[in-house]
């Protein structure tokens, strides 16, 4: 190698060295300011509580100020879209459901992100089963009594927390496993669908285990089954659906932290470490768990075959039910 070229090439290297060099210590450096957690549905609901929940244990982790921010709107498609199209610098996560992160796929025409292309995948959060309920002037004491009640009285209807929810997918088998004339009636998260069955203004409920059991502990909804195959510890003398006069009937929903794709490896090392240390620490463990959820950190790889494997699932789900939002 002649000397010029000798001195090309250690400055060339010397540039790459310094390149890789700021760009670790940027990584060491993360977080340097507050982090924000996207929260695509509405404030009161199981996203939004679990979230605030993981939020404090998050910032004392990753030693920053941890901001929760709802976005709501479209089956959780405004909140998915705005974190697609933020800097891809970590600052900014997407607390993601079945919904936005798989089903939405496929119950939407057109989706304004690609759940798959558009996110770099951090870490499972929790699984979270559903509760089947309904106000206590319905005769029904069990899932069988329901069911030949509402074919004995067509045209009951139903509420969940919203198009395109893991509560209303619960609803939507429960209507097509059973063969039952039932109407959807969507709200906007579970902090509006349980006040209007409480008041008696829809017959029937699917929520969310944490959003129900006050109410059921109260006198004032009767719970009929969880929606998850397995029963739930924390209200383990209620038996799942399929127990109770649907055999065969099982959706669990789940929630997972993403970030824009195109973030640095680092940066996803370091919020991964940060929110497996906070999943799994006791005090917020016991929180969730009392609330009915499954905590399950995991790796990036973990949650990125989980997303690419249910994708497929809840498309052959949502033509079995025939939905389209």
């Amino acid at each position: 190698m002649k000397g010029y070229e000798r001195r090309q090439f250690i400055a060339a290297a010397a540039a790459i060295a310094a390149g890789q060099l700021n760009a670790s210590a940027w990584a060491q450096a993360f977080p340097s300011k507050p982090l924000r957690f996207v929260i695509p549905f509405a404030t009161g609901g199981p996203t939004d509580i679990m979230t605030r929940i993981l939020a404090s244990r998050l910032s004392v982790e990753m030693k920053q100020q941890v901001i929760s921010e709802n976005r709501i709107g479209a089956g959780g498609n405004i909140g998915a879209e705005y974190v697609a199209r933020s800097a891809p610098d970590g600052y900014t996560l997407l607390v993601g459901t079945n919904g936005t992160l798989a089903a939405n796929q496929s119950l939407f025409e057109k989706l304004s992100y690609n759940p798959v292309t558009d996110f770099e995948p951090v870490s499972l959060f929790v699984f979270l089963p559903n509760m089947l309920a309904v106000n206590p002037s319905v005769p029904a004491k069990n899932v069988r009594e329901l069911i030949n009640w509402v074919k004995a009285n067509p045209g009951q209807t139903f509420a969940s927390g919203g198009l395109g929810t893991s509560t209303h997918f619960a609803g939507e088998l429960f209507r097509s496993m059973a063969g039952l004339d039932l109407q959807h009636v969507p709200y906007k998260g579970d902090g509006q669908s349980v006040p209007d069955v409480i008041s008696g203004n829809v017959p029937i409920l699917f929520c969310s285990v944490l959003a129900g059991m006050k109410w059921v502990a109260e006198g004032r909804l009767r719970v009929l089954g969880v929606t998850s195959a397995s029963r739930v510890p924390v209200i383990r003398d209620v038996p799942p659906v399929a127990e109770s006069g649907l055999p065969g009937y099982d959706l669990t929903s789940w929630y997972a932290i993403v970030v824009p794709a195109g973030t640095p490896k680092d940066i996803i090392r370091a919020l991964n470490a940060g929110l497996v240390s906070a999943i799994s620490n006791p005090e917020l463990k016991s929180k969730l768990e009392a609330m009915g959820a499954i905590v399950a950190p995991g790796t990036p790889e973990q949650l990125r075959d989980h997303i690419q494997a249910e994708i497929p699932r809840w498309a052959k789900l949502v033509k079995e039910v025939n939905i389209k939002l």
